[in-house]
């Protein structure tokens, strides 16, 4: 590992300090984001990006935020540009509390906490909750983000296998009832029912009711995370964990960054009371609140319907991207080639025929400038070396297409 040395001259010694050993257990395990790196090689004005996460630049509504903005300044300036409170504004809250409301969820302003984005979420999660060794259960592939954070306080994982509809229930209970023999118990559950990332997979009602049960039969706590929930292209929603929920185990995480804008850093966090006050507690050690101007633009674009009207915009062109990326993929990729059809979100998983290596790929597609993430990155397990996940919400039409073109070109000289 490298190391970092400093040297101090004091009076004519050299006195040398191996930073390394400084570093707590948890800085150690610490990591970079392999897709926070994949993005800072892909932006090259000439690389056409389907790695990150980004929303599209013509979803944001610059005249709806410019014209709040003013309006909190002038209403409300010597609160929004103050310290504000842990738990969050109570105008945000609200407004969420309807949505959730709309959906069937038994919540009020008590069970909300604003965070720094659904990342402090999950790192809150992590502080809050793992201890080094601690055994939690996932999705297989998974969301990289949440990974790391559980990572860095020592999670240990367990990967599940889906079917065509999610995590596979059977399995999951067989691995607790086989940690159960061995004494140990998962501590919770961590999943993307809605258009996961990166598979792009919705779980259906009947299978997130499967899920409640083991959950409730073992009392083990299930982490739904939910930040592309409003962004659906086709078929009905299913019914939230959260809403199928009657004994407290699910906590939930949303998210501003798909649905309005990433810019505001704005998520929260849904959990019964005694749950949320520990969230409260470990985010006055984090931050003390988020952004209390940010928070009362957000909650009034909430409140005046604009959210709404917006979010309609984003769904019929994130649609429209995703079949015309759908249309590429018959149109150019070799046999052998397969791929999710997503009713919603940003993302869908690609898997390539078992020979082709995603890393050897991934370079053989920078030369054509055209760039994904590597799917393993995904896999708690390190498989799934032969996929690739691809962002379809970000590259207009054309860009799109011709960036397939490249990647399809690249495909066949590996095969």
């Amino acid at each position: 590992m490298f190391q970092i040395i400093i040297v101090n001259f004091v009076e004519n010694f050299i006195i040398m300090i191996n930073i390394e050993n400084l570093f707590s257990n948890d800085a150690k395990r610490m990591a970079r984001s392999a897709i926070r790196e994949c993005l800072k090689l892909t932006q090259q004005p000439d690389i056409i990006s389907f790695a990150g996460g980004l929303p599209s630049q013509t979803s944001f509504p610059y005249d709806d935020i410019r014209k709040i903005a003013d309006e909190v300044i002038l209403n409300d300036g010597a609160a929004a540009l103050q310290y504000g409170t842990t738990e969050g504004d109570n105008l945000l809250r609200d407004e969420l509390v309807k949505r959730y409301i709309e959906e069937g969820c038994n919540v009020t302003r008590d069970n909300f906490v604003i965070t720094t984005a659904s990342q402090q979420s999950l790192d809150l999660l992590g502080k809050i909750f793992i201890n080094p060794g601690d055994i939690i259960i996932c999705e297989l592939p998974s969301y990289l983000g949440g990974l790391n954070a559980f990572k860095v306080y020592g999670a240990q994982f367990i990967g599940i296998k889906p079917d065509e509809f999610g995590m596979d229930a059977v399995e999951l209970e067989k691995q607790i009832v086989e940690l159960k023999k061995q004494g140990k118990s998962p501590k919770f559950i961590y999943l993307i029912p809605d258009f996961q990332n990166p598979a792009g997979i919705t779980m259906p009602v009947s299978r997130r009711k499967e899920i409640i049960a083991i959950a409730q039969k073992y009392q083990i706590l299930i982490v739904e995370d939910s930040p592309y929930r409003e962004i659906r292209f086709e078929g009905e929603p299913q019914t939230m964990l959260y809403a199928l929920d009657d004994q407290g185990l699910v906590i939930t995480l949303g998210t501003f960054s798909k649905s309005f804008c990433p810019g505001f850093r704005l998520g929260w966090i849904i959990a019964n009371a005694d749950v949320l006050e520990k969230f409260v507690q470990a985010k006055q050690t984090a931050d003390l609140c988020s952004s209390a101007y940010l928070q009362k633009i957000a909650g009034l674009y909430l409140h005046k319907g604009l959210f709404v009207k917006n979010i309609g915009k984003i769904v019929d062109e994130y649609r429209d991207k995703r079949d015309n990326i759908l249309r590429c993929f018959e149109k150019y990729f070799p046999k052998g080639v397969s791929w999710t059809h997503p009713e919603g979100g940003l993302f869908l998983l690609v898997t390539l025929p078992e020979h082709i290596d995603s890393d050897e790929l991934f370079f053989k597609a920078i030369e054509k400038k055209v760039a994904f993430v590597q799917g393993y990155t995904f896999f708690c397990d390190g498989s799934g070396r032969n996929t690739m996940r691809l962002n379809f919400s970000y590259a207009d039409k054309a860009t799109a297409e011709e960036g397939v073109k490249r990647l399809a070109e690249a495909i066949r000289e590996m095969l």
